[in-house]
């Protein structure tokens, strides 16, 4: 049997950038499914608190040169890549000039909340699955975490669903307790998030345009939803309750086994 590929995509990791504790979780993981036999690639924006000299970042031109629509601007994007080397895990960065190359993540030093983060979102979920397509590697498993990647299972589910990179991934979405105040601009951000086979009856659950809006989008189109954080899955469940056939399921950070069985039950191995 071939290796199973696991796509991890994150707002961050340890040790590039650390604000949450989902830059723990998603350094951990990977590392233990890597010493499981999987094959293991992950996916984050370049922040501009990461710094590319200490982190040996460096620009992959063939992946670079492609730009990314966002309503009606199309972004260039620039990726890089570094990897961690007591892990041996390749890490691939999403830049672009005017989303990322802040000194702050969502919020400026007055910490007021960034008002284009639902673009740098879009922008970089889009960007994510375009930049696995030019790297020629196709995943059994994406596993998105948070909301920032929310959007991707809504894309694996339309505008990838035949693409001969994307037609066999299923994707698993994990939820932990960030969260923000700030509500966008509901017919800005759903113009924005339109890609083609995005049919305008899908985004019902993006109406909201803040946190939850992001976070019941991405488990209404999961294969899998998880939350590490016990106390979080009534909270969630309460917010998806007329999502039918969905539930969260609660897993421990530390039992790899059971995310092990899981992506191995949705990869029909």
């Amino acid at each position: 049997m071939s290796k199973l590929r696991i796509l991890y995509v994150a707002s961050e990791v340890d040790p590039f950038l650390t604000t949450t504790h989902v830059a723990e979780f998603v350094r951990k993981l990977p590392t233990a499914m890597q010493e499981k036999g999987m094959e293991i690639r992950i996916l984050v924006p370049r922040f501009g608190l990461i710094n590319e000299r200490k982190n040996r970042l460096h620009e992959v031109v063939r992946l670079s040169g492609i730009t990314i629509p966002v309503g009606d601007d199309d972004k260039p994007l620039t990726i890089k890549v570094a990897s961690i080397p007591s892990a041996k895990l390749q890490v691939y960065f999403i830049d672009n000039e005017d989303y990322f190359q802040r000194k702050y993540v969502f919020t400026d030093k007055e910490d007021k909340f960034y008002d284009d983060n639902d673009e740098r979102a879009i922008f970089f979920c889009k960007g994510a699955l375009e930049t696995v397509k030019k790297l020629g590697w196709s995943p059994d498993i994406v596993h998105c975490n948070d909301w920032m990647t929310s959007l991707i299972p809504l894309y694996l589910k339309t505008t990838y669903k035949n693409d001969p990179m994307f037609k066999d991934a299923k994707s698993v979405f994990s939820v932990y307790e960030s969260t923000f105040n700030h509500k966008f601009t509901f017919d800005g951000l759903y113009e924005k998030v339109k890609m083609m086979d995005v049919e305008d009856d899908m985004l019902g659950s993006l109406e909201s345009a803040d946190y939850d809006g992001f976070v019941k989008i991405g488990m209404e189109y999961a294969d899998t939803v998880i939350t590490s954080v016990e106390e979080l899955t009534d909270k969630f469940n309460n917010l998806i309750n007329e999502l039918s056939d969905k539930k969260i399921e609660f897993v421990a950070e530390e039992d790899i086994d059971t995310f092990y069985n899981i992506y191995t039950g949705l990869a029909g191995v």
